[in-house]
């Protein structure tokens, strides 16, 4: 197995899927001639021509409606969104065309819209957290990995998937040198709507995704060895479906339940997973559910005010203390 970054991952994926499915091509901004802003397809034109490996406009509501003309006529497009912030231009073609067809006359739309999201010093425009505008839409899977091995199996699923996938990819993981890990083969590819346990623990259980992960993790690190109590992080990595059954699971074993997210507080994520547990598992529970999440205003571009605005480790520490002494 080789070893890579979170972005050597997401190459990998695609560059494996290409390979062995002519079906497969990428669209998006400077993705092509000058391999992505971020890289991340650099040497794919040459590699595989500029048929399958197409350079746009900064148009991405045309990115997004060509990418599902193409998968209506049998291919199976991957179009790039050069920050996800701007996915916004393009939201009319994924919302009200891609996401309804499968349901309005039976016809599969197997398109991934990828790209980076999350707060990384870009600023308000490029920085911004877009899951919940999709969550909310049937017909649309979003995904957000936390780990290199994840970025490549979750990828693989969902260029595989026949309907349209909303792929967010923390531009703070790309190049992180401690998610540098071997990466799955060429065989495996990851299933949708599987969270995955990160760390074991039967105190409390953070519900996480994406970044935060690692923070939770480092929080839960922080507790067992200054306090003694065993936390739990769940990293949903898919959030549209949820593995309910994972999270409820989750509740019943840990009975105090703490969710973790880079988005803002109001309408996030964290509120439908509170509705859920309160649905599902309230008898569970011995303390009220808790969020820890970033500031109800647009990302701030100084890196203090940054910092302020994201939930830090410190901050989870105090709130899963404050539960495990509720």
């Amino acid at each position: 197995m080789a070893v890579g970054t979170f972005l050597e991952a997401l190459r990998e994926a695609l560059l494996e899927e290409m390979e062995d499915d002519e079906r497969v091509f990428l669209l998006g901004e400077d993705i092509a001639t000058y391999g992505g802003a971020f890289k991340l397809t650099q040497g794919f034109v040459e590699r595989f021509g500029p048929g399958r490996v197409i350079d746009t406009p900064i148009a991405e509501g045309g990115i997004i409606g060509a990418a599902i003309g193409a998968a209506l006529m049998g291919l199976r497009p991957v179009a790039e969104m050069q920050f996800l912030d701007f996915i916004s231009c393009g939201f009319d073609q994924l919302t009200n065309f891609a996401a309804k067809v499968h349901y309005r006359w039976g016809q599969p739309v197997p398109i991934v819209v990828r790209g980076p999201g999350g707060a990384a010093g870009g600023g308000p425009f490029h920085s911004q957290s877009v899951e919940m505008y999709f969550i909310k839409t049937p017909g649309i899977k979003v995904v957000e990995p936390s780990t290199a091995a994840d970025a490549k199996l979750l990828l693989k699923a969902a260029i595989r998937d026949p309907n349209p996938v909303l792929f967010i990819e923390h531009k703070g993981l790309y190049r992180a040198p401690a998610l540098r890990e071997e990466l799955p083969d060429r065989a495996a590819v990851g299933e949708l709507g599987r969270a995955a346990i990160r760390r074991d623990g039967s105190d409390l259980v953070i519900i996480t995704y994406g970044a935060m992960v690692h923070k939770s993790l480092e929080a839960a690190e922080q507790i067992a060895r200054e306090d003694g109590a065993q936390v739990r992080v769940l990293d949903l990595r898919t959030l549209q479906p949820m593995d309910d059954a994972a999270i409820m699971e989750a509740v019943r074993a840990c009975a105090r339940v703490l969710i973790v997210h880079e988005d803002t507080r109001t309408a996030g994520l964290a509120g439908e997973i509170t509705a859920r547990i309160n649905e599902q598992a309230f008898e569970w529970l011995d303390a009220p559910i808790r969020r820890v999440t970033a500031l109800d205003t647009p990302v701030p571009y100084n890196k203090n005010l940054e910092a302020a605005f994201l939930p830090q480790v410190p901050d989870i520490v105090r709130a899963a203390r404050g539960l495990l002494d509720y």
